[in-house]
């Protein structure tokens, strides 16, 4: 007997054989519009020279479980008068009414026009009309333009970035969309700002995670359904849908279509207090995207695409190539999926050694470590039992007031309070352990002498100076040290700590970037620009411990900086030419040149898109100082948030624009060795205002312009 998936797939296949397939005119014209049939309109996806990926939802509202036939049209000409496709499908019932066709046999570079039609009562309901365009053939030397953008949170914001590319009616080839496509939460309130009129509300509430609590708590999907209403309510704003009906998109995903931060099927909400290993999850998130993002992944010849054959982790692959003519070969990769964690566990001991004194020798760093700051003893000698108890009671008290029960925060002291410990860290606990005791009546415990102890590295060193938390283990880590505990733990595990792509993909990628095309260009969801604050020399900040040069984030690229060299190597090496990167995820518009060596000239140029309504860096940043009690007279936060584009400058001499404050997209072209983008930015206070109701000249005026030249290894402002 058939089993589900066969019979689903043998029955589409019979219906589409059974349609009538037409090469001349329609010989009839849908009637009445078809909004709510269509909720969430059309979309294509993944141009090549000869096919491209038709996407609808088509659902009878009065009959929403019941599966939807459906007719395509594809033609080429907006009027239907000549008609290449006339098939029927079905949009199934248990795939959300999802439905996408791989429509092949097309001829390349050609634009095509397509709809959907469901007949109910008699009544022929017709979609939106799409329109799509095919790659150019392999070979042609011809000019290739297209847009990228990343991060459009639905929650409190409007998509005035992409009102502003429709306005502009840019002559695209597609667009590239990096990540974040949508974002799982309801409303966490650490990056969301609800207006009570962009809001997302799932239809299963009870199936979501809860997180927060009191008037901070939200909703994390967790279910299929969950995530497929994260998409349906994007895909309801007119904005989007316009775009999708205009251009043609490819599409990767960053963390946001699974959970923040993510790595693998892991989570990180509760950084580190448990461990988040949510497979069907993960699965549950990929299912959604598959349903409602017009991609192929599955291999399918023409017809439909059967999304629920589409393989998901642990067996996803969406990295994927394109070539456009001669002049482009995009290589869209997947940075999540196979990465490891970070290298720095957001439960890590702070005081915890991790560059001991024998391995600082063996690397020739260790005179660079003889201050006392670096001094560490082992705490599982006898003499220092004492200590070791205070600091175990400590930690247990300080993980139980984190919310873990006795019971989990005993396991996990055994864990982590032993073995080499940093004084720089244990010598404040024992300071604070010892005023309670004091006050109690009890003798003071003696602190640890620095005099004659080994030195090594600490994950306080790092910037790590407390449990369960992502400052100095996803964000806000002190850079050369890092570096370093990168680089040698990278020896260490064979390069596994940091193999962020995986193997096979980097293999792919390697193999990718020695085509002939006149530009290889990576589609990388996280930024491969350096994020550097250094506070070095910034004698105004009285805090010693602050002033050092700090990663922003170790959440991208900046978080394997020895596979990021080993990368840029490789691309010098090979001497690969017209090599680029675009990318998103961080919230910011960045044009650098990325060097696997600082005393080489030249590099690799990369362009990281801004956040098409995320919140800004400058404002997540502020938002952060001002929550860790820096005031925005403070020297930090001067730096940090004020200055933000003048520091980011300053300690990136690849670096050459800057923006942290600023939403909206670029738009690349590309003629034979000539590369030009454009940046199009908004203000981030004009996120929170619907421009969709207001007169569009008013918000033209709210947009600027930044051009750039992009030639081999340079980037040149205009």
């Amino acid at each position: 007997m058939f089993d589900r998936q066969t019979r689903r797939t043998f029955l589409q296949a019979v219906v589409a054989v059974a349609a009538s397939t037409t090469f001349g005119c329609s010989d009839d014209k849908p009637s009445a519009d078809g909004s709510s049939y269509f909720p969430q309109s059309v979309a294509s996806g993944d141009p090549r020279p000869d096919s491209v990926v038709l996407w609808v939802r088509a659902v009878d509202p009065d009959n929403a479980s019941a599966n939807a036939p459906v007719r395509l049209e594809v033609a080429t000409t907006a009027e239907f008068t000549s008609l290449v496709l006339d098939r029927s499908f079905t949009a199934l019932a248990e795939h959300d009414h999802a439905l996408k066709v791989k429509v092949t046999n097309l001829s390349p570079r050609t634009t095509y026009y397509y709809r959907f039609t469901l007949e109910v009562g008699g009544t022929k309901y017709t979609s939106a009309t799409g329109r799509t365009r095919t790659a150019p053939a392999a070979g042609d030397d011809v000019a290739v333009r297209f847009a990228f953008a990343s991060c459009q949170d639905y929650i409190g914001r409007y998509y005035n970035a992409w009102q502003r590319l429709l306005q502009l009616d840019e002559d695209l080839d597609f667009v590239v969309f990096l990540g974040d496509y949508v974002y799982e939460t309801t409303g966490d309130t650490s990056f969301q700002s609800a207006n009570g009129q962009r809001t997302v509300v799932f239809s299963e509430p009870e199936k979501a995670l809860r997180q927060g609590t009191g008037l901070a708590a939200f909703y994390a999907a967790n279910s299929l359904s969950n995530y497929r209403d994260l998409y349906k309510a994007v895909r309801s704003d007119k904005l989007i849908q316009q775009v999708h009906e205009r251009y043609p998109f490819i599409v990767t995903w960053d963390d946001h279509e699974f959970s923040d931060d993510a790595w693998g099927a892991n989570a990180t909400y509760l950084d580190g207090r448990a461990p988040e290993e949510q497979l069907e999850r993960k699965q549950n998130a990929e299912r959604a995207f598959f349903e409602f993002i017009p991609l192929d992944n599955t291999g399918a010849g023409e017809g439909a695409i059967d999304v629920g054959a589409a393989p998901v982790f642990p067996n996803t692959r969406i990295y994927r190539d394109f070539e456009f003519g001669k002049n482009l070969k995009l290589m869209v990769a997947d940075y999540r999926t196979y990465r490891p964690d970070h290298l720095i566990p957001e439960d890590a001991y702070p005081g915890s050694v991790v560059l001991a004194q024998e391995v600082l020798a063996v690397v020739g760093a260790l005179p660079l470590f003889q201050s006392a700051t670096f001094a560490y003893v082992d705490i599982d000698a006898a003499e220092h039992a004492a200590q070791k108890a205070a600091l175990q009671g400590a930690y247990v008290q300080g993980a139980m007031a984190a919310g873990l029960t006795q019971a989990e925060a005993t396991e996990k002291v055994a864990v982590w309070v032993k073995g080499p410990q940093a004084l720089f860290y244990v010598n404040q606990v024992l300071d604070a352990v010892n005023k309670a005791r004091v006050a109690a009546g009890a003798q003071p415990i003696p602190k640890f002498d620095p005099n004659g102890a080994k030195r090594g590295v600490a994950y306080a060193h790092m910037g790590k100076s407390s449990l369960f938390n992502i400052q100095g283990s996803r964000y806000i880590v002190v850079k050369p040290l890092f570096d370093l505990y990168a680089q040698i733990r990278y020896g260490a595990t064979q390069g596994a700590s940091e193999n962020a792509l995986g193997t096979e993909q980097q293999t792919w990628l390697q193999t990718q970037l020695q085509a002939t095309n006149t530009w290889k260009i990576v589609v990388s969801s996280v930024s491969l620009s350096s994020m550097v604050f250094d506070l070095s020399q910034k004698t105004d900040i009285p805090d010693e411990t602050l002033r050092q040069a700090f990663y922003f984030s170790v959440d991208q690229w900046d978080g394997f900086p020895t596979k990021k060299k080993e990368l840029l190597g490789y691309i010098r090496s090979n001497n690969i030419k017209n090599a680029m990167f675009i990318s998103g995820d961080i919230h910011a518009s960045f044009a650098s040149v990325e060097s696997h060596d600082a005393t080489v000239p030249g590099g690799v140029p990369t362009l990281t898109a801004p956040a098409i309504t995320s919140g800004s860096i400058k404002e997540l940043a502020g938002m952060a100082l001002l929550g860790a009690g820096y005031a925005q007279g403070s020297a930090v936060y001067k730096y940090i948030v004020a200055q933000l584009n003048e520091s980011l400058m300053a300690a990136n001499p690849g670096m050459r624009y800057a923006n942290g404050d600023a939403h909206g997209f670029v738009v690349v072209e590309l003629k034979g060795a000539q590369a030009q983008a454009s940046f199009h930015l908004i203000p981030s206070t004009e996120v929170a205002k619907d421009y969709s109701k207001r007169d569009g000249e008013e918000l033209a005026s709210k947009f600027t312009r930044v051009d750039f030249r992009i030639a081999n290894e340079d980037i040149t402002r205009l």
